[in-house]
């Protein structure tokens, strides 16, 4: 199976301009497992709600998560990133995730049109 790995916003490309060359190599890696494998373990995906999922990297003791969607079973949509720093994942994240979440889909029903 390969899926087709795209970002929408730009939200991913600035999480990534705050992360080391290693913590995006590890990345990279964790996104090439969600390109290429059917099934991931719960230490690097997460179902959170309403389609929304994180993906999940650990690097140095610090913890990052990365939301994501499923786009048509295929495309997988990379949101907003951030480092965690407490034990739940703020809920202002999750919040701003399903935003852009409504807006990828608000401008892909448009360009549809």
């Amino acid at each position: 199976m390969r899926r087709r790995i795209i970002t929408y916003g730009g939200y991913f490309e600035a999480f990534l301009q705050t992360l080391s060359e290693k913590e995006v190599r590890k990345l990279d890696y964790i996104i090439s497992l969600l390109e290429t494998e059917d099934r991931l373990p719960v230490r690097f995906i997460k179902f959170i709600r309403d389609g929304l999922y994180e993906l999940r990297m650990e690097y140095n003791s610090n913890i990052y998560r990365v939301f994501f969607i499923f786009d048509e079973g295929q495309i997988v949509v990379l949101f907003n990133g951030f480092q965690k720093k407490s034990q739940k994942t703020p809920t202002n994240e999750i919040e701003k995730a399903l935003k852009i979440k409504e807006a990828y889909y608000a401008d892909k029903q448009s360009s549809n049109r």
